[in-house]
């Protein structure tokens, strides 16, 4: 069979042809690679350069290479938190014409981190909370879509931070199946796998001795089972209402988008009697804030650095002129979005030099400099201004932070 290459875009294929699979990825040069931390993985992964893109190269057999390639398409398409897939290489041979294992090529996952990188310095227990509210959040939005996924852990999963939180990616989807609907049967029988992989994952770091004394490996395995049945049950009970209080609904919305949801679709139903109403969230929809913040200005963040920048935009608008809701002689909100994307935001992530800013991307920077300005602005007991805070984060906590950074930055684990 002669070498074949499937890929998303048609300028991949070309930068692909460039990397040498007539050699067993394993044995790959060094020149072709791109020298990132590896985590633990039953396959051979290594992390190569295709054209200006960082890619990740995992070898398997080739229905299981194509299912999975497939699997993170529709993935995608269904906007999961997941990696992007890039190519499928089949029908590889050596030099000697004898045949090597297919390949799944997908892209870097940009300021990510595999867990074990994370725990490389004692992770405190409240990090690791918040760990699990990223992978039960993302397990949630998994099963709301009808996706299970058969395999979830700490180590398939990929870790960005988010405005002092933490945002999940799916990086390995080679055991799940995506269907209409799931079961309750099918969802508990995920979330059992789950709870018995972190809780392995961690023992192993505690034999290791990078777990913080403090934590129970077996207790943070459950955890991820009440905090995913915790939001499942807000997301999809049916709340009964007496009859005429809509406001209540109202609420019930607004809590689901503080949770940084939407209800794209709605069952309500009036009793025989007419004294209650039955309200059920249908479809919930993740990425309520970042589909705001990117309908009023362009920037595509994660969901809490979205939350955190629409809370400062709304700060700012408060303070122009021309800022009159519901007059319609003001400026748009969209006009003013886009002003302060122009004359804040971007000056502000440009002032901090490139070379400091380490994996943060430019929301993470963002959200950075307000921390730094409300903590400075309590100590000074008054609003110190961002230009000051900007100035001081550049001078004294950014150098001070690189010494810690790792020389290159982290990268998915299979």
């Amino acid at each position: 069979m002669a070498l074949q290459i499937s890929a998303t875009n048609p300028e991949h294929p070309a930068l692909l042809l460039e990397l040498p699979w007539d050699v067993p990825l394993e044995e790959w040069p060094e020149e072709v690679l791109v020298p990132l931390p590896r985590g633990i993985s039953r396959h051979v992964v290594r992390y190569a350069r295709a054209g200006d893109e960082v890619i990740a190269v995992k070898e398997l057999a080739e229905r299981p290479a194509l299912n999975e390639y497939d699997m993170l398409r529709d993935l995608d398409r269904l906007a999961i938190p997941s990696v992007d897939p890039l190519a499928v290489v089949t029908g590889r041979t050596d030099q000697d014409g004898n045949p090597l294992e297919s390949v799944l090529v997908t892209r870097h996952l940009g300021g990510s981190m595999p867990y074990r990188s994370m725990f490389e310095t004692t992770m405190r227990p409240a990090t690791m909370h918040r760990l699990m509210d990223a992978l039960a959040v993302l397990l949630v939005r998994l099963h709301l879509a009808g996706f299970a996924w058969g395999d979830c852990s700490l180590s398939n999963t990929l870790f960005r931070r988010d405005a002092g939180a933490y945002a999940a990616y799916l990086v390995d989807a080679e055991t799940g199946e995506l269907q209409p609907r799931l079961s309750d049967g099918q969802r508990e029988y995920d979330l059992d796998l789950a709870r018995v992989n972190i809780s392995g994952e961690l023992l192993d770091l505690e034999a290791s001795g990078a777990l913080h004394p403090s934590v129970d490996p077996i207790e943070f395995g459950m955890e991820i089972c009440n905090r995913y049945r915790s939001l499942w049950e807000e997301l999809t009970r049916t709340s009964v209402y007496p009859a005429g209080k809509y406001h209540y609904i109202e609420r019930r919305i607004r809590r689901l988008n503080d949770l940084g949801f939407d209800v794209a679709e709605m069952q309500i139903e009036h009793a025989n009697n007419g004294d209650t109403v039955t309200f059920v969230p249908k479809v919930v929809d993740a990425g309520h804030h970042q589909r705001q913040l990117l309908r009023l200005t362009g920037l595509d963040t994660e969901e809490n650095q979205a939350r955190r920048l629409l809370n400062d935009l709304e700060s700012w608008m408060a303070t122009q002129d021309d800022y009159a809701p519901g007059d319609p002689l003001g400026a748009r909100p969209e006009v003013l979005a886009h002003r302060w994307v122009r004359d804040v935001f971007r000056p502000t992530v440009r002032a901090v030099p490139l070379d400091l800013r380490g994996s943060m991307d430019p929301a993470e920077i963002y959200h950075e400099l307000l921390e730094h300005r409300w903590y400075m602005s309590e100590r000074a007991q008054h609003d110190i201004g961002l230009d000051t805070a900007v100035t001081d984060y550049i001078d004294n906590i950014l150098p001070k932070a690189r010494e810690t950074l790792q020389p290159t930055e982290p990268v998915p684990e299979d």
